[in-house]
């Protein structure tokens, strides 16, 4: 696996060891960079502030600020995603710029910095985790005001989404869905 463009490109990057994990392709990655990239309703994505969530590499975060974004967080609760992460920070020279956190989606608690304009959620499809993710980064003061959030999911999925985020465009790449949503709240 690899950054596909930035001041990375072409810059391997390890994945957790195991079957927990299931990397985002790096077609996909790259149309989903292209669709922020072009459309009007993203944010910039040079001096953004992005939250990884489900983040396994750390690929998408990685990728963000290989682009320009200003700084990463990047949140996993296996051991291996979080050794594969702190790995790729520290080879790629982005410790200044980064931060793992060791948390459950589902539970994540208040944060305290600086809220994020551009979320990635890569969970485990299937699994129902996207609400109970959306609602804690709702109430924890982890999104700025009129976030963006790009939603992974199975292709077959219906993602429910709370009343306080709107659709902004889907997507699909092979067996993959992006919902991209705005924060409303």
């Amino acid at each position: 696996m690899r950054i596909i463009a930035g001041d990375h490109r072409g810059r391997s990057i390890s994945t957790p060891q195991g079957l927990g994990t299931r990397p985002t392709s790096d077609k996909a990655r790259q149309a989903l960079f292209n669709v922020l990239g072009h459309a009007v309703w993203a944010p910039p994505l040079p001096g953004a502030r992005v939250l990884d969530m489900f983040a396994g590499s750390g690929a998408l975060g990685l990728e963000a600020l290989s682009r320009g974004a200003e700084f990463a967080a990047f949140i996993d609760m296996a051991p291996a995603a979080v050794t594969a992460l702190s790995k790729n920070i520290t080879s790629l020279r982005l410790d200044a710029r980064a931060q793992v956190l060791k948390r459950h989606a589902g539970r994540l608690g208040n944060w305290s910095g600086v809220p994020f304009a551009l979320v990635f959620l890569d969970p485990p499809y299937h699994k129902g985790l996207v609400a109970p993710a959306l609602e804690g980064l709702a109430r924890g003061g982890w999104l700025s005001p009129a976030a963006t959030l790009a939603v992974e999911h199975g292709a077959e999925e219906v993602l429910v989404t709370p009343d306080f985020m709107g659709e902004l465009d889907q997507r699909t790449w092979g067996a993959a869905t992006v919902s991209f949503l705005r924060y409303l709240g």
